[in-house]
């Protein structure tokens, strides 16, 4: 496509029923009837045509899944959900915890999840759409031969080693989950190929524990991988700051032929796992950086995935419809549909928003440590852009 047709573009959603089967069951934090709720709203407020902006997603092929992880954890993927394998081995392969529990047809399952964000890639990569979302992917802690963090197959991960590989693209991974994206960066920490950049909690306070600004790549690599680790509690000015003075240098310095943005929600201040203080103002900033990123760096080619997002009502809708809005030029409504509310609005003492963006009388005030934690924040970016020769 013309990636100069900016009022244009041509995008599509990944989706298959079947992704609903990514389950970890009925107590996880990771619920599949996101799934359900994010499309039902994009398609009751009529933001999105499943006629026309779908792209039916499908498993992805060994050989794909290959790029990145290891044969015997594919096959001990594929064995624990579908027949008995002794506690040993599931514990060597990260498939024991609470987080990573195995559960019927897992492989399939991950295995969709995976070829949702790399069949829209191969679309874009070929020419034939602008940009592509995958809401149900992002699942950016799995390891080469490890479960980790609810994630089984490291889809984007996935996406970016074929793009390499196969279309020998440079790919520029932006990763605004809450959670460090690891397993993207370790998978790609000694290629130069990936630019690998992540803003996350600190790892001092989060899981998994990684994402320092000393994190930069090895060998070949070095320079590649950056990170900008944020105190608890940072709000969206501190937030938004760091994302204005990193990505867009980085994106222009770096040169990708394709971009890949990873947008969990994790990061607003309802999400109960997590400690950033984050609304929608940040997430519509982050779609819009990205979007505009793609038309000056990467001739308009730009995938999206969803991530992690656990207020699954509240906040993970509204999210995912700020980035497909952003990404087809929609503009945003103002009031959730009544019907949709009326729907999802049955599972919880804490009420559903009326509105895509959020309210401000909605939201608590700024923390009572807020200068101890934005000079916390100006001082590793100070560090991290020196780090990176991004310094004036």
């Amino acid at each position: 496509m013309d990636g100069e047709r900016e009022g244009s573009c041509v995008a599509r959603i990944a989706h298959h029923g079947d992704l609903l089967l990514y389950d970890f069951g009925p107590y996880h934090p990771l619920r599949p009837e996101r799934i359900t709720a994010g499309l039902d709203l994009l398609e009751s407020a009529g933001l999105w045509s499943p006629d026309t902006e779908l792209l039916t997603a499908s498993a992805a092929r060994l050989a794909d899944l290959h790029t990145v992880h290891d044969p015997d954890y594919v096959r001990a993927v594929d064995e624990a959900g579908t027949a008995y394998l002794p506690a040993g081995e599931l514990a060597r392969y990260g498939l024991t915890s609470t987080d990573n529990p195995p559960f019927p047809a897992m492989h399939y399952a991950a295995a969709l999840v995976a070829g949702a964000t790399t069949s829209v890639t191969r679309e874009v990569l070929a020419g034939r759409l602008d940009h592509a979302f995958s809401p149900a992917g992002g699942l950016h802690h799995a390891l080469r031969d490890r479960a980790s963090g609810f994630c089984i197959y490291n889809d984007p991960a996935v996406a970016a080693a074929v793009a390499a590989r196969e279309f020998e693209a440079r790919v520029m991974y932006v990763d605004f989950d809450c959670h460090h994206g690891d397993g993207v960066q370790w998978l790609f920490y000694e290629d130069p190929n990936v630019l690998t950049i992540s803003l996350h909690e600190s790892g001092r306070f989060l899981f998994p524990g990684t994402g320092a600004i000393s994190e930069t790549g090895e060998g070949r690599g070095r320079g590649y991988a950056v990170n900008m680790p944020f105190a608890p509690f940072t709000c969206d000015d501190d937030w938004q700051e760091a994302v204005d003075a990193l990505i867009p240098p980085l994106a222009h310095r770096f040169a990708p032929d394709i971009l890949i943005t990873n947008h969990g929600c994790d990061t607003h201040i309802w999400d109960p796992l997590t400690h950033l203080s984050l609304s929608t103002d940040s997430f519509v900033h982050q779609a819009r950086v990205s979007h505009r990123l793609a038309h000056e760096v990467c001739g308009a080619r730009w995938i999206a995935v969803g991530s992690g997002g656990y207020d699954w009502r509240r906040v993970v809708p509204r999210s995912w419809a700020i980035v497909w809005t952003e990404m087809t030029r929609r503009p945003l409504p103002y009031s959730l549909p009544p019907d949709w509310i009326s729907r999802w609005d049955t599972e919880s003492a804490e009420p559903l928003p009326d509105t895509f963006l959020d309210n401000s009388d909605d939201l608590t005030g700024p923390s009572p440590r807020a200068a101890e934690v934005r000079a916390a924040n100006r001082d590793t970016l100070r560090r991290l852009r020196s780090l990176a020769g991004l310094q004036a």
